[in-house]
């Protein structure tokens, strides 16, 4: 079938930063048949140059255009909401696409509270975040993600302490959101009806597809097992052991 395609990296594309087998040609069929591709991450802390560079070193071109962000879809959310001042709790990239959406980042009476990730998280950041939410700054968080396959912390857990303290919730940009889906077809231009969403992970990847109306391939080369199928009230259109495996697109 003819249809275009949002992929997911890791787990599907690289384990680490090497291509999981199969996959650079996956990709090389894709971009050789003109497929509209987006290459979807929650993780915000990479420009689609760093994305590029990352998939480079591990022996497959893409072009930069293939690459969306939660911290593109950030920027892209916010600049559809009243307010231009944000208070940020992130790394260069999130900052980057806030400041090309035209906000300005501060400290002084923000519009918004937008949590990513870093490493350098302190007990200032979440005072002032906390502060922030609570006399009336909207909470935005890139993506619900708690860690990584590390254990190092994610978005989800630097905005638990900002919830516990404020009793707010974060509107989530990221996956499972079919927000970013839908922004992601925005941003090439295809419907959710001729557009098949490709993950390794059950609650997120395929969940934000199935919430945006698109079809869903779960690969099993990552986060989620065949078994896990039977756990979650929603199922996957399509289950394949990996991408080289995919013969529908």
């Amino acid at each position: 079938m003819s249809k275009a395609v949002i992929c997911d990296i890791d787990g599907v594309l690289l384990h680490d930063n090497q291509l999981i087998d199969g996959a650079k040609a996956f990709i090389e069929r894709l971009l050789a048949n003109d497929t509209k591709l987006v290459i979807l991450t929650n993780y915000p802390a990479q420009t689609p140059q760093d994305l590029q560079n990352r998939f480079q070193t591990a022996g497959v071109d893409i072009p930069e255009s293939c690459f969306y962000t939660s911290a593109m879809a950030t920027a892209d959310f916010l600049k559809r909401q009243e307010g231009n001042k944000a208070y940020v709790i992130g790394e260069g990239a999130l900052i980057h696409e806030l400041y090309s959406a035209g906000f300005t980042i501060t400290d002084i009476n923000p519009d918004f509270v937008v949590v990513g990730e870093t490493k350098n998280y302190n007990w200032n950041m979440i005072q002032h975040a906390a502060k922030f939410v609570a006399q009336g700054a909207q909470f935005i968080a890139t993506n619900p993600d708690t860690h990584g396959p590390n254990m190092s912390p994610a978005c989800g857990s630097l905005c638990a302490p900002i919830e516990r303290i404020t009793g707010r919730e974060p509107f989530v940009v990221g996956k499972p959101s079919a927000w970013i889906v839908r922004a992601a077809l925005n941003k090439i231009g295809a419907h959710a009806d001729d557009t098949v969403i490709i993950g390794d992970n059950l609650r997120t990847d395929i969940l934000a597809g199935f919430q945006a109306g698109l079809e869903t391939i779960l690969v099993l080369s990552g986060v989620s097992s065949e078994a896990d199928i039977e756990m979650v009230p929603f199922r996957p259109n399509y289950v394949f052991p990996n991408v080289a495996a995919i013969d529908i697109i």
